[in-house]
């Protein structure tokens, strides 16, 4: 019976996954469909815009022409009609003179005679008829203006959709998730030299598989990519996966995008956990600020003391990433501030915070940084055991490194009450690497990557990170993958370093 029921559930968990599965293939095929007549649409227009345009074009050529035609017309005539002119002008003028000669010839006296064949003679002489040319200035031909589009109506019956890249092919083999950082690498399916650039787009994303349609982020873009390749560096990962695909553009159009790609983006995020920090601590999911007006004023009993906490202001900037399978969520990451009142999950001198997130297995990383005026602060994990009155590092249900600014300058371990002094320069900034199925809890300097101590043990319970602060400030970054650099010195330095069995030997708080 019990077989049968495991066996039903896990048919109805796949057919629950398969209709998932298709109705978001449904609304793939739906958005796609919108998107084909959508661009349709566009496209409609903008090739009535094109040949309008060449319309246009050919409206004002041929206006250009017409008037070129005209003017060479009015050109011509204006000459033709001067000549017509000078020769009708002189041909008044010789026809007078014509007329005037013939009569001389009827002339009987001798003097008059010759008087009048001087006169013909001279007038003759400056006649326009006989210096004026009879040669045409310009020919009745206008063959120079005549057109032949023979070769402009072929090209133009060649016109075509202009060529379009085919998609390129991401290969996820190539693609690499490390140090915040992802790869993505593609190729062309076949080789194209008319390609002068790509467009990478991304978003992030909770599901696996195929990209969604609804109730997804929207895409963000790369443009002007030269190369096959392309790493976006310094990510937040706030999702289990990111979605990446890219098209290929040639100088005048951008082709088919390639099929999207998912890649798995692991770590732990939390936030922290207003619920359970100290009255004296002002806490808003990413921000903590220490207010003595929230207790009881233990303000001036605290000074000379190591552990106690007066936060000044701490962003807790999140470079948030999900993905990581073990850690589940203790308490809610956005909820309203809680009434000061009411919190009582550590008081008296226990000035402490915890993240939200619940730790159970795997590796994982996050990174604490003081502010310069900090005078006492510890960074470490707990259990959930961790009791109301007690501080980080002073049980046996807690582990961590504190940093005291105060009076005298000490920088240790402590674990289960004991304090292993550290012989190195405080950091700038303090990573915490923390491996629960190993039973390991490092600190490094986040930005050298070099080895401040590590605590060797057997977790037994779930932990969860741990701050305390006092007169300063703290800043977080969380969902932050396993630098590439950890891995290694964790495999090169493993069994070679400090662990909480060494504190036994050291002298009690």
């Amino acid at each position: 019976m019990d077989s049968q029921k495991e066996a039903l559930q896990r048919i109805i968990s796949t057919l629950a996954n398969k209709n998932d599965e298709i109705q978001n293939f449904i609304d793939t095929l739906n958005h796609t469909l919108k998107g084909v007549q959508a661009n349709s649409s566009n496209i409609l227009s903008e090739l009535d815009e094109e040949f309008d345009s060449l319309y246009s074009i050919l409206d004002e050529v041929k206006e250009g022409m017409i008037n070129s035609i005209k003017q060479e017309q009015t050109r011509k005539s204006q000459e033709l009609q001067s000549q017509i002119s000078q020769c009708n002008n002189a041909l008044e003028n010789s026809e007078e003179l014509l007329e005037f000669a013939t009569r001389s010839l009827d002339i009987k006296e001798p003097e008059e005679f010759s008087k009048a064949a001087r006169q013909i003679k001279d007038r003759v002489t400056m006649a326009s008829a006989f210096r004026l040319s009879l040669k045409p200035k310009v020919s009745d031909n206008m063959t120079h203006l005549m057109v032949d589009f023979s070769q402009e109506r072929q090209m133009l019956q060649t016109l075509k959709f202009l060529p379009v890249p085919k998609a390129p092919e991401i290969d996820p083999v190539e693609c690499l998730v490390a140090d915040n950082s992802v790869t993505v690498a593609w190729r062309m399916p076949e080789e194209d030299n008319k390609i002068d650039h790509f467009i990478l787009e991304h978003r992030k994303t909770n599901f696996d598989g195929l990209p969604r349609v609804k109730d997804e982020r929207c895409w963000e873009i790369i443009d002007n990519i030269k190369g096959t390749e392309y790493t976006l560096s310094g990510l937040k990962f706030d999702s289990k996966y990111m979605n990446f695909r890219v098209r290929a553009c040639n100088k005048a159009v951008a082709g088919e995008y390639s099929d999207p790609v998912t890649l798995e983006t692991k770590a732990l995020n939390f936030n922290l956990d207003n619920s359970s920090s100290h009255l004296n601590l002002k806490v808003e999911d990413t921000c903590v600020e220490w207010d003595p007006t929230g207790g009881k004023g233990q303000e001036s009993k605290i000074k000379g003391k190591e552990n106690k906490g007066s936060v000044h202001v701490t962003s807790l900037k999140k470079h948030t990433r999900s993905g990581t399978p073990s850690p589940k969520r203790t308490s809610v990451g956005s909820r309203p501030p809680a009434v000061r009142g009411s919190r009582d999950r550590f008081t008296g001198e226990s000035y402490t915070v915890l993240g939200d997130t619940a730790i159970e297995s795997g590796q994982h990383y996050w990174e604490v940084k003081a502010q310069k005026d900090c005078k006492s602060y510890s960074v470490g994990v707990a259990y959930k055991t961790l009791g109301k009155f007690d501080q980080l590092g002073k049980t046996n249900t807690s582990w961590c490194i504190h940093v005291n600014n105060w009076l005298q300058n000490t920088f240790a371990a402590k674990h289960n009450n004991k304090v292993k002094a550290l012989d190195v320069t405080v950091p700038e900034k303090i990573g915490v690497f923390c491996d629960f199925d190993g039973g390991q809890l490092s600190f490094y300097d986040a930005n050298s990557k070099q080895l401040l101590y590590s605590f060797k043990t057997k977790f037994t319970q779930p932990l969860l990170p741990g701050f305390m602060v006092w007169c300063g400030g703290l800043s977080l970054s969380t969902g932050m993958q396993v630098p590439s650099a950890v891995r290694t010195l964790q495999k090169s330095e493993n069994g070679m370093t400090g662990s909480a069995s060494s504190l036994n030997n050291v002298v009690t708080q």
